[in-house]
């Protein structure tokens, strides 16, 4: 059974950011889109290793439903579905960018390994901090 999204009350404002990117995906799917702009579901599935197909469209559609992500389907055959974010989702992904920095600092601290992922832009001029580290544009 699915979980029912929270409304609220919340504690506080974590709580209620927390609840809109909870999940181990989420946030790197805000990265990508962030970084890509567009993405039809293969080519997310292929750019985050390990997540799989029911888990990808779980977070997709509650995203969706959060108004972060915009699916646009293409009447083709086949059909064509691509992805993106929303002004609200690239706001919350520029938020995070703080996270991001502190997880990198984490991992250099701890002498952790970043997961070189195939498809991966080189860093853009300005920006945020991706979830990895990356400095990227926003």
């Amino acid at each position: 059974m699915a979980k029912a999204p929270r409304r609220g009350p919340y504690i506080c404002g974590i709580d209620a950011a927390l609840d809109v990117v909870s999940g181990k995906w989420k946030g790197l799917i805000l990265w990508e889109l962030d970084t890509h702009r567009v993405r039809r579901f293969a080519e997310l599935r292929r750019a985050l290793p390990g997540v799989s197909e029911k888990m990808l469209t779980q977070h997709l559609r509650e995203m969706e439903e959060d108004g972060l992500v915009y699916r646009d389907v293409h009447a083709e055959v086949p059909p064509r579905v691509e992805y993106s974010l929303t002004e609200h989702g690239r706001t919350l992904n520029q938020a995070l960018g703080a996270l991001g920095a502190w997880g990198a600092e984490r991992m250099r601290r701890e002498g952790s390994e970043a997961v070189d992922v195939a498809e991966t832009p080189p860093p853009l001029a300005g920006g945020s901090v991706a979830g990895n580290g990356r400095v990227r544009a926003g």
